[in-house]
């Protein structure tokens, strides 16, 4: 049966969905084609923890291959943290701790050409009007040009306290980060930068990618690092992109089912469209809050697209993800509210219901003494109301066999390499310092 018959039979199924619903598959130029040499230091700059201010934590240790791409919690622990997962806890010689107010995102796909706006909030984007026609927040715009918004994304959480630089007093990088020196001779960026120049490892390495004795700087360490994710978590082999290919049995009848539904009935396809499930846009789904929040307005609201736009008519609302190996980048929303996939689908179906019930036993937290309540937040009731009032979804009715359908179809969007990664862990960085231990008892949950 060739794939137009089946769309044409999807149609008469759930009289909406038609072939012109369905993305084209991946083509040749989805993707850039990163230099291997600079795919293989990126790896290494990676998983090396020297690029955070007290070397005690790497990229991975958020968003790592095995833990799908992601931490497989709901708010991560950065800085002042052990371990990885629901392993991590708080290091008592290294304090304070905190959590992390938003989820981790997953990588994959994100080196593909369409994906020019990132974070939750969309404060690294494509913009014609900013420097080197990508806008960075406020005090951390690009001192040189990067080839994509992946290569400005990788080089900021090198500045968050929280995240990798560390505390004021603990370290150089943490100390000019607080006096808002990120850019220029003396910046953060800069003694990064610096340090990663001064192992002859990686001076080496460089020298086959900007030249012999051209000074490292923070753009050509973001930018290895974005051809490593480009690389290493494409995922476009799954068995829905075999299926757009043409063939016909790649997708089971539930998954077929699904698709149907997913783009017809379900009205996921409305926000969750294209070859990679994502709209690239922004909308209030009403994904309840908790943690320590953004501190935007009163408590410890999250206000998301707002923050970035100032404009009231954005609050709340967040970027589209893609559903690419969704089954993998558990826990979901924004802030990881749901550790369940099923759990994040019935939100969708009846988000006002879902917020209102909503508890902590959703989420996926590590148990640990903080500063600020996780709960706080959930317990104001004006700031729930107005998250419920700028939800943007219309409740949708589901039989239960059609969720179960919905969630099979988007079992077809894992790739097969998507579990550990196309080339895995290295067993050692240039620095000399110890990776991440992993501990794989914590799979995400399904």
């Amino acid at each position: 049966m060739k794939l137009w018959a089946v769309a044409g039979m999807l149609s008469l199924q759930a009289g909406v969905c038609m072939a012109s619903d369905l993305p084209a598959p991946a083509a040749h130029d989805t993707f850039p084609v990163p230099g291997g040499t600079s795919v293989l230091l990126g790896r290494q700059l990676f998983f090396d923890p020297v690029l955070s201010g007290n070397q005690n934590i790497s990229c991975a240790t958020c968003h790592h291959p095995a833990l799908g791409s992601s931490d497989a919690v709901s708010l991560s622990i950065g800085e002042g943290g052990i371990g990885l997962g629901l392993q991590r806890k708080a290091d008592a010689a290294n304090m304070p701790v905190a959590r992390i107010p938003r989820n981790a995102p997953a990588l994959y796909n994100l080196g593909a050409r369409e994906f020019t706006t990132l974070f939750h909030d969309g404060r690294v984007q494509v913009d014609a009007s900013a420097r080197f026609n990508i806008a960075m927040p406020p005090g951390r715009e690009l001192e040189r040009p990067l080839p994509s918004p992946l290569a400005a994304q990788a080089i900021l959480p090198v500045t968050s306290h929280e995240e990798m630089a560390g505390q004021t007093g603990e370290n150089p990088i943490a100390d000019a980060v607080a006096a808002g020196r990120i850019r220029g001779q003396d910046g953060a960026w800069q003694m990064l930068a610096a340090r990663v120049e001064a192992i002859p490892e990686y001076r080496k390495q460089f020298d086959w990618i900007i030249g012999a004795g051209e000074p490292i700087h923070i753009t050509d360490i973001g930018r290895a690092i974005a051809d490593y994710i480009t690389f290493d978590f494409r995922s476009t082999d799954s068995r829905y992109d075999a299926f757009l290919r043409g063939d016909d049995t790649a997708l089971t009848n539930t998954e077929i089912q699904g698709m149907s539904l997913f783009y017809g009935k379900g009205g996921c396809g409305d926000c969750h469209g294209g070859l990679f499930q994502t709209d690239h846009d922004f909308h209030a789904i009403g994904i309840p809050q908790f943690g320590p929040g953004k501190g935007h307005g009163p408590g410890y609201a999250d206000h998301g697209r707002a923050a970035v736009t100032g404009d009231p008519a954005d609050a709340y609302k967040f970027r589209t993800p893609s559903l690419r190996n969704v089954t993998l980048t558990a826990p979901y929303g924004h802030n990881g509210a749901y550790a369940r996939l099923e759990d994040m689908l019935r939100h969708h179906l009846d988000p006002l219901t879902m917020l209102a019930e909503y508890t902590l036993g959703y989420a996926l937290l590590q148990n640990m003494q903080l500063s600020v309540s996780d709960t706080e937040v959930l317990e104001d009731f004006d700031e729930v109301q107005r998250l419920g009032m700028a939800v943007e979804l219309e409740p949708v009715s589901l039989h239960d066999d059609e969720v179960e359908a919905i969630l099979a179809f988007l079992g077809a969007l894992e790739d097969p390499c998507a579990r550990s990664g196309r080339l895995g862990v290295p067993d050692a960085v240039p620095s000399g310092l110890p990776l991440d231990p992993l501990n794989l008892n914590d799979p995400p949950p399904s």
